[in-house]
């Protein structure tokens, strides 16, 4: 089996294009992340606002002796 580059280095600069390559690859890579974290990141966010407005419902409700609002 022969390889089409002979050294490591070959492989990465592809002939001058591999800037181009590896810039592409990694930009993808970073979207996938990106793309993959965001819905937990929102969905954490979320469930602290909820409780942070149940605990104000809760003293609300305390204070005023009623349901707020």
């Amino acid at each position: 089996m022969e390889f089409y580059f002979s050294s490591l280095a070959d492989f990465a600069w592809m002939e001058g294009h591999g800037p181009y390559v590896w810039a592409c690859y990694f930009v993808t890579l970073a979207v996938f992340i990106f793309l993959a974290l965001t819905p937990s990141m929102r969905l954490g966010k979320l469930v602290k606002q909820q409780k942070a407005l149940a605990a104000r419902s809760q003293v609300a409700e305390e204070v005023d002796g009623h349901e707020p609002r």
